[in-house]
Parts: C-alpha cells; structure tokens; sequence
C-alpha cells in the first residue's frame, strides 16, 4: 500500500531529512514511525501526502507511483489520505457535524444526503454522534481529538497519515484513540503513526520504523 524504494529529501538550504529511505506498509498494516524531534518524521508524511515531494527516489501509494501525478491530479490524489494531527485544529464556531462535514463540502462531490450519511457514520465510528450539534469547545480534549480522526475517515481513505496522534492524551485516552486506529484497520486502511510515545508503541504488536538524522535505522517488529 505505501512503497519507499531509496528516497531521499534535501532542502535548498542543503539539509537532507531523508537519506536512502527504503520501506515498504501492507494494505491493513498499522506502523509506527519513530526518532527524536527533527529526525525526519514529519517529512516523510508530508512526502506520502504529496504536500512535499522527494528529492531522488519512488514512492507509491496504492496504485498510484506519486512521481507520476501532476498538480493537477493531487487534491483527487489526496481524497484517498486521511490525516490527523496532534491538535485537531477544529473551528470553535461551527458544530462537531460541520467540522467533520468539511472535507466533503470543500471536495464539492457529494449531495447534501450523502454528506450527512458520511458525517454521521464518522461520527458514530468514533462514539460521538450523539454529540453532532455540540460547538469542540463544549467537548473533552480526548473527544476533540476523535472529531479530528472522524474529519480524516470521513471520506473513507485507503491510508491514514497520523502525527502525535495521542501527544496530548493521557495513556488511557492514547489507548482508546489506538482502539480506533485497530477498527480502521480491520476494513483494510493502512496507518503510519508518528509520535515519540515509547510507552504505547511497546505495549502494541505493531511494526516500527525508527528514523535518526534522516537514517532509517530499523523497520521490523517489535
């Protein structure tokens, strides 16, 4: 599902955040991606989301060889990425149901039945329906965040993109939010978690990909 065959990403400053990445995340696989702030983490997700692009080597995603795609192609690209950050980043002024309807409408592809269909059943995958017409400053920070995974599954991608999904939760909250990361995969969506959360990610049979100055060190089971 996500293919890494010798990529490498430097700046025009000359820094290079990635060096000869290799790697490759089965269709279903959930993955942690981990090494210490500014090891190459966040560039490498910004590289399978296409929001940056490698410098030298191949990246496929599905069926999709991302050196292919123009600039055209990228937001139908993106339809197939879920992404979620560490602050869910919702808009205090508008209802849980429209924060997560937002991808959708801004996507201008789906009627208004549909859309409510998808909202409601994003909401319902992570027990929040019953919290549709609350404004995120009423919720928890645990429940902001899981409005923040229903917005990144809303439109039913083949991956998810997660970074420091649960660095702001406590373990039990980190827990549940893994919970639902395990759901996804059970219906075949791939999942790259990056986050510094040693705690979790040996508590979870889960593979792991360790990245130090751009090198990735290990890419196997824990």
């Amino acid at each position: 599902m996500i293919s890494f065959e010798h990529v490498r990403k430097r700046y025009p400053s000359g820094q290079e955040a990635l060096k000869d990445i290799t790697f490759e995340l089965s269709t279903g696989e959930i993955a942690f991606l981990t090494g210490h702030s500014g090891a190459g983490k966040s560039t490498l997700l910004k590289l399978v989301a296409l929001i940056e692009r490698p410098s030298s080597g191949k990246i496929v995603v599905g069926e999709q060889n991302l050196a292919q795609l123009g600039a055209r192609d990228i937001p139908y690209f993106r339809r197939s990425i879920g992404i979620i950050f560490q602050s869910p980043t919702l808009l205090n002024d508008r209802s849980v149901f429209h924060n997560v309807a937002m991808p959708l409408q801004v996507c201008g592809s789906y009627s208004h039945d549909e859309i409510g269909k998808r909202v409601r059943a994003a909401l319902d995958q992570v027990g929040l329906l019953h919290k549709e017409n609350a404004l995120p400053i009423a919720l928890s920070g645990g429940e902001q965040q899981r409005v923040g995974i229903a917005r990144a599954v809303v439109g039913k991608p083949k991956v998810l993109l997660a970074d420091e999904p649960t660095g702001n939760l406590d373990p039990e909250l980190s827990r549940e939010i893994m919970d639902l990361f395990v759901r996804f995969k059970q219906v075949g969506v791939t999942t790259l978690i990056a986050t510094h959360d040693i705690e979790l990610i040996n508590s979870l049979p889960y593979r792991r990909l360790i990245i130090n100055d751009g090198v990735l060190l290990e890419h196997g089971h824990v």
